[in-house]
């Protein structure tokens, strides 16, 4: 029985000499990610401009207001210059500050909204109104993102009231 299978043995022996080294214990030739423990994101560096005008310009810039919502956050909610944990922080909302929701991440966890420095939403921000087209926000109030589960929604926005009709005839 050995000697039907001793002409396989040089076989087994070649396959043994492998000449690549085994770079990570388990085997793979493949080397390990080496991560910086200090290093900064990419992300930190990315700023992502509030959008308005996402419904068209039949609606307003921006459709809702918010609130910081006071049980989620401890404190000022930080506004960060893009939609993720890694960005850098352009400023913060203290507890019981409205504002102005334009826009929301395609994951749904941050808001873009637009702020002004009196802890109010503000038409002087000018997002009550609608916009031709979409756009990045380019206002006289301040704009970034916010956590999404740190806000509650409060209501939408306020439009001016329709001008009555021009049409002055009377029915017959």
């Amino acid at each position: 029985m050995i000697a039907r299978f001793l002409p396989l043995a040089p076989l087994v022996f070649l396959g043994a000499c492998n000449d690549q080294p085994i770079v990570n214990g388990y085997g793979s030739t493949t080397p390990s990610i080496e991560r910086p423990a200090e290093g900064k994101s990419v992300l930190g560096e990315t700023d992502t401009p509030v959008r308005i005008g996402e419904l068209g310009p039949n609606f307003a810039a921006c459709n809702a207001q918010g609130q910081v919502n006071e049980r989620a956050a401890e404190g000022a909610v930080e506004v960060r210059a893009a939609p993720f944990e890694q960005s850098h922080e352009t400023g913060s909302l203290n507890p019981g500050t409205t504002f102005f929701i334009c826009t929301r991440s395609l994951d749904q966890r941050w808001f873009g909204v637009v702020y002004s420095d009196s802890g109010r939403a503000d038409r002087a921000c000018g997002v009550s109104a609608p916009v031709r087209a979409r756009r990045d926000y380019d206002g006289p109030c301040k704009s970034g993102w916010v956590p999404s589960a740190q806000v509650r929604m409060t209501s939408g926005v306020e439009t001016p009231a329709a001008q009555p009709s021009q049409n002055t005839a009377q029915p017959k």
